[in-house]
């Protein structure tokens, strides 16, 4: 765990803020004493954005593969060879053509194990779609590349951890996905993730309702009484400490999170306008109950903003600690757990 650990970044939709944000986090010094960076993208594509954005005197290790990497540079893998026009702040079909390229070569690279985690640019989510990518977003590419059976899509900040049921579905299809047997299997990957990538020994999980006023015993719906209810309960029997469900309103608006170390919200709004509400610019998006790890800043393209210098990089450079930290983690575990005599000196100790 000495070794500066190699890190694969994904650059994006091309003509959003992803390359930006991308080269103002590793312009920092400071990045070099703790990771290898590796970014999966064009030196050209990459120059164009230093440029209009006005940052000098950085520059690209150009390399042809993860295990050619120097430390104490930043890393560029070139993914295509033709030359690209890019439009910024335009969503287009190049901006989708070569998010993907990226996406793809940095992925063979973490299920490879090539790379020791990947941090994701934003991508936008309508001009990917292809033959060969046919997902909601990345949480579900990542998953399916790294055979995963499930995943959770874990929002991280220093004051909140909000996990979601269901995620990138259209509102018309909640209901659909909220089922007794997605909720066990959510609560046990954020149990597992918040012990063992956040070393939270005894996690306490709150549960949101579906319904207004968590369907108010009855009256304004009935999936609390007879879906998540009872799926808390099951989870609860396995040793997971699951309490709800609460009302959503109430419990963001009088801070009842404080009380947990994490909260599971039935569908992606429910739990993300708070959270970025009270994180944005410095929340990160998780991908949980996985073997690999991946993370990502928790805004978008920000078309609205590229090439004008105004992106902020702080949500980006946490989503590259929290990989780091995650990887550390999930390591010294593995360490401690194949040595039982010590593995239980220090469980005493925290007792």
């Amino acid at each position: 765990m000495s070794r500066n650990l190699k890190v694969g970044i994904s650059i994006g939709d091309i003509n959003g803020i992803g390359l930006e944000v991308i080269i103002k986090t590793l312009s920092d010094s400071e990045i070099y004493k703790y990771c290898t960076p590796i970014v999966y993208g064009h030196t050209k594509v990459a120059s164009f954005h230093r440029k209009a954005a006005g940052i000098n005197e950085f520059v690209f290790q150009v390399i042809n593969d993860a295990e050619s990497a120097q430390a104490g540079k930043p890393n560029m893998i070139n993914c295509w060879e033709e030359d690209v026009k890019i439009d910024l702040g335009v969503s287009n079909e190049t901006g989708g053509k070569y998010a993907l390229l990226s996406l793809q070569r940095a992925t063979d690279d973490l299920v490879s194990r090539k790379i020791d985690a990947l941090i994701t640019a934003p991508i936008n989510k309508h001009n990917i779609q292809s033959e060969d990518f046919k997902f909601p977003g990345h949480t579900e590419y990542i998953q399916e590349r790294a055979n995963g059976k499930d995943s959770l899509m874990f929002l991280i900040s220093e004051d909140l951890k909000v996990g979601v049921v269901t995620g990138h579905v259209p509102v018309k299809d909640i209901v659909k996905g909220v089922t007794k047997e997605a909720i066990v299997s959510k609560l046990k990957l954020m149990n597992e993730s918040l012990k063992k990538d956040f070393w939270v020994e005894k996690p306490k999980i709150a549960v949101l309702g579906l319904n207004p006023h968590a369907g108010d015993n009855g009256l304004l719906g009935s999936e609390e009484l007879e879906i998540i209810s009872p799926a808390i309960e099951e989870a609860f029997n396995e040793g997971i400490l699951a309490f709800g469900p609460f009302p959503a309103d109430g419990f963001f608006g009088n801070q009842s999170y404080a009380k947990f170390d994490a909260i599971l919200a039935m569908y992606h709004d429910q739990g993300l306008i708070p959270f970025k509400a009270a994180s944005f610019n410095r929340g990160i998006n998780f991908t949980a109950g996985l073997d690999v790890v991946r993370t990502s800043p928790d805004h978008g393209t920000g078309y609205d903003i590229a090439g004008k210098n105004m992106a902020s990089p702080t949500s980006f450079r946490e989503a590259l600690f929290l990989a780091l930290h995650i990887v550390r983690q999930r390591r010294e575990q593995e360490e401690l757990m194949s040595n039982p005599l010590l593995f239980s000196k220090m469980s005493k100790d925290r007792d």
